[in-house]
């Protein structure tokens, strides 16, 4: 088979087929025909001359889109939605006449782009809330595991494997909120006719406001919505579109953290993403086990996080009541944005699913550590045993400072407590000092946080959205 044209690797690759049907033509030409089948069932019921048969014609052809009529005549008139309407009247000849009475284009265009939005964020809504639900469990699988904190990507005071997670799902639980919002946004355009003022609908009412109000009223809960904005122009606000982006863009940017902090673990070996038998790390190098999933990630996150800036130029640019240069942007960004996000999060789903901890590693690391952070510890113990606290402070000074050097300048391991217990300063507590320096005494509450952190906050989430917890991602490459 030739492969002689650009295909664009969010569907090759990348996006699921969920996500991609969300976009694709046959969705949005369908809701294009529910909209013109809601307008003219309610212009009906509010007195207009249309007819249940003419109705019936259109009802009966709503899903068998005849597209090859619709694309050889836009090719004669360069217009998509009038095409689209010869098409429909070709197939419900009855309903030729009342298809689209009243409307502009936008009519379809923009009230059936709010409605695919709508899919779009509520199919992301399900998949964040599996990643939380994964890294839930991940959470208190390892809630007492001890680790190395990092601060400036220093080692820093414990923490615990588990504690770690909750930061990532604080994260998402932030964009959960967010994402919560921006699905309570979506409303519909309505029916406004040209430039929003109604005057078309107006006119066909011979002058009843309350039939046109009507008949918005009844369009809009027709296709599944409560509410359409108040007011429009000819399109609805640009803003929108830069909101639902920039909560994207968030959950990008909750991801690229999570993954990129996964990288530099498995640098560490401390834990790693999933591996799979048969999996090619190197060309070159047969023994590598790179972070491939995890990279992807950061880079499909990454061109996420880089579109709030143009749906920003796009809403500032819409002079008056609209103008024409939203539209091709829109038609590239907006199903792009959903893919690749769509993307990062069932790659977030794979890796939460199946992260590996390699707990001796991590054990090491900390001892390796340790012994400076235990220092304090081991000063007051031995003078609550009755010694002098200058004295002391001097002499773990001395051995810490020659430790240290050892280690970064000889290559050799940290000896600072086999000094203290050579050191007859310390003979009092020599016993004790292999029990101060169990890690475990170094987490402070981390292990309790995770706990009430997920009962308080993710667990009522979840509940709230258990058909979508045990969601399993498959990712293509």
């Amino acid at each position: 088979m030739k492969r002689t044209t650009y295909e664009n690797p969010l569907i090759t690759r990348y996006a699921s087929r969920e996500m991609a049907a969300v976009f694709s033509d046959d969705t949005k030409f369908r809701l294009w025909r529910k909209l013109w089948i809601a307008l003219a069932e309610s212009e009906m019921e509010l007195g207009l001359p249309v007819t249940q048969k003419q109705i019936d014609a259109m009802k009966k052809h709503a899903d068998d889109i005849n597209y090859e009529v619709a694309e050889a005549r836009e090719k004669e008139v360069r217009h998509d939605v009038m095409s689209h309407v010869y098409a429909f009247g070709m197939q419900a000849k009855e309903a030729m006449p009342i298809i689209h009475l009243g409307a502009t284009s936008c009519f379809v265009t923009d009230n059936a782009e709010l409605l695919i939005l709508k899919q779009a964020l509520e199919l992301v809504r399900a998949k964040l809330v599996a990643v939380m639900d994964k890294l839930k469990k991940f959470a208190l699988n390892y809630k007492g595991l001890p680790t190395l904190g990092f601060t400036h990507l220093q080692p820093a005071q414990l923490t615990t494997v588990g504690k770690r997670a909750t930061l990532w799902l604080q994260d998402l639980l932030m964009d959960y909120e967010n994402l919560e919002h921006a699905i309570d946004c979506i409303k519909l355009r309505g029916v406004k006719g040209t430039t929003g003022t109604q005057a078309s609908f107006f006119s066909l009412f011979e002058g009843d406001g309350d039939k046109v109000d009507k008949l918005e009223e009844l369009v809009t809960r027709k296709m599944g919505l409560q509410k359409s904005f108040g007011v429009t122009g000819q399109t609805y606000p640009r803003k929108l579109d830069y909101n639902v982006i920039g909560v994207l863009s968030m959950i990008a940017q909750s991801a690229y953290k999570f993954a990129g902090d996964l990288r530099v673990l498995q640098n560490m070996k401390e834990m790693e993403e999933p591996f799979e038998k048969s999996q090619i790390g190197s060309s070159a190098m047969a023994y590598k086990r790179n972070p491939m999933r995890s990279e992807r990630m950061c880079a499909l996150a990454r061109y996420v996080i880089s579109l709030p800036v143009n749906e920003a130029m796009t809403a500032c640019t819409q002079w008056f009541e609209r103008t024409l240069d939203d539209s091709a942007n829109k038609r590239i960004t907006l199903a792009q944005a959903f893919l690749a996000l769509d993307g990062v999060l069932d790659l977030y789903n794979n890796i939460a699913e199946n992260m590996v901890v390699y707990e001796k590693i991590i054990r090491r690391h900390i001892m390796a550590e340790l012994p400076f952070m235990a220092t304090e510890e081991i000063l007051m113990a031995c003078v609550k045993a009755g010694g002098d606290r200058q004295a002391l402070h001097e002499k773990i000074r001395e051995h810490s400072m020659e430790s240290a050097r050892l280690v970064k300048t000889e290559g050799k391991d940290n000896d600072l407590i086999d000094r203290i217990k050579a050191d007859p300063a310390f003979s009092a507590i020599h016993a004790k000092i292999d029990a101060l320096l169990a890690p475990e005494n170094f987490i402070g509450r981390a292990e309790k946080q995770t706990e009430k952190f997920i009962a308080e906050e993710v667990d009522p989430v979840l509940r709230a959205n258990k058909q979508y917890v045990g969601f399993t991602a498959q990712i293509n490459v």
